[in-house]
């Protein structure tokens, strides 16, 4: 069967650009950005769903073919070595010796190679990268994404280039340099580790890999939509909860049950929640605004640590077309929700992560959850991430003598 073609659609003016017209953003939405204010003109990629609905005859097939039909690049064999995906999903029937009165289910995306989500972009970008003959690629991070593109790009034995702020997580940092990445702090936050990768891109034609910048990044994240459905018996879940900064991860799942939707294999849509920590909610909290105002962010989630979200129009367009929901959660709720995570299931999540597990127990205090129904939490990574993060929850006693006698008093 051929490779269908895909093409772009501008999220903001709607207008349709072939794949060989434009790279990054829509030429005439982005042309007045500024920083003050999310970026318009970020691309969606659209696929041949007509014809695929006369070619695929369901879901298996399109794993058959490693979902190449419905991924940017040409051949599955130009992704990396790696394991990349297919993560564990984790039943949980008890918290904190109490049964839960609905069916939750823990995915766990730390399992990835550098321990994060951002591997699912990272790899699609990388073989993009292969296909079309770049042998650099750039990104700005707070740490993740950028840890992600250097251990990718090292399994591939291409270059990169990764910006950070200088304040990004030490642990984040060395993931980097072990990876043998060239990195670059700035004096400055990930706002301007970000435009600088962009002017890097334009001098000496690096590929960009840049969130809510190159549109491949959402498709790379949407392969978690397919494994879901998967690993829950061919079902769509009920509820999925997701951490959110820029709006990247969670437009890359429901762009992953739009296409199967698209393609007649699905029926409806999760309800899928938006959770941001209340000292960074400017995605949420500006959803239903006609103006955009943004707050100044610092939160201990660093991951999702974000004053303008840069994929905020395409997150609020899938809300609001899904009927999706929001809410927000302390930083305190968040550490106490990594350390009930912890002590219930054995998985230790970076703060990041941990939120969407805060919304969770938020959500079921406050609204009826069905008994029968599904719910996912989407853990994005690894709490050996930023240990500094836990540092006020964790009491490392003092050492005792080696006796028996010493050992019986702390019991």
């Amino acid at each position: 069967m051929r490779k269908p073609e895909h093409h772009f659609q501008c999220i903001n003016c709607g207008n349709h650009f072939n794949k060989d017209e434009v790279k990054y953003l829509c030429p005439d939405c982005s042309e007045n950005n500024s920083s003050a204010s999310p970026p318009k003109g970020v691309l969606k990629t659209i696929y041949d769903y007509e014809n695929l609905k006369k070619e695929i005859s369901g879901f298996v097939q399109l794993k058959q073919n490693n979902f190449i039909d419905i991924l940017p690049i040409k051949n599955s064999k130009n992704l990396p070595n790696l394991r990349i995906g297919n993560t564990p999903l984790y039943s949980i029937k008890n918290i904190d010796d109490s049964k839960l009165p609905f069916n939750l289910f823990l995915k766990d995306d730390s399992q990835n190679p550098t321990f994060s989500f951002k591997d699912r972009a990272s790899a699609i970008v990388s073989a993009y990268a292969k296909e079309n003959g770049f042998k650099t690629i750039v990104t700005a991070s707070t740490g993740n994404a950028g840890s992600s593109l250097a251990g990718i790009c090292a399994s591939q034995g291409q270059k990169a280039v990764i910006i950070v702020p200088e304040k990004a997580p030490a642990a984040k940092l060395t993931q980097i340099i072990m990876y043998g990445a060239k990195i670059i702090p700035v004096k400055g936050n990930y706002d301007d580790a970000f435009d600088l990768s962009i002017e890097a891109t334009k001098e000496f034609g690096w590929y960009n890999r840049n969130t809510a910048f190159n549109p491949f990044t959402i498709e790379g994240k949407k392969t978690v939509s397919f494994e879901l459905y998967e690993q829950l018996n061919f079902t769509v879940p009920d509820n999925i909860f997701v951490p959110v900064g820029d709006g990247v991860i969670i437009s890359g799942i429901y762009k992953g049950f739009e296409d199967l939707l698209k393609l007649n294999i699905i029926k409806k849509m999760p309800c899928i929640i938006a959770v941001q920590s209340n000292e960074s909610d400017n995605l949420i909290r500006n959803i239903n605004k006609q103006k955009f105002i943004s707050k100044s962010s610092s939160t201990i989630a660093d991951s999702i640590s974000v004053d303008i979200p840069r994929n905020f129009y395409m997150t609020q367009h899938f809300i609001k077309t899904y009927d999706g929901k929001c809410l927000s959660v302390s930083d305190d709720e968040i550490i106490k929700a990594s350390s009930i995570l912890s002590k219930n299931t054995g998985l230790f999540a970076e703060p990041a992560a941990a939120a969407a597990f805060a919304g969770l127990l938020s959500y079921s205090k406050n609204h009826q959850i069905s008994e029968s129904s599904n719910n996912v939490v989407l853990l994005t990574g690894s709490g050996l991430k930023d240990l500094n993060s836990v540092k006020k929850i964790i009491n490392i006693p003092d050492a005792i003598a080696p006796s028996i006698k010493e050992l019986k008093k702390l019991f």
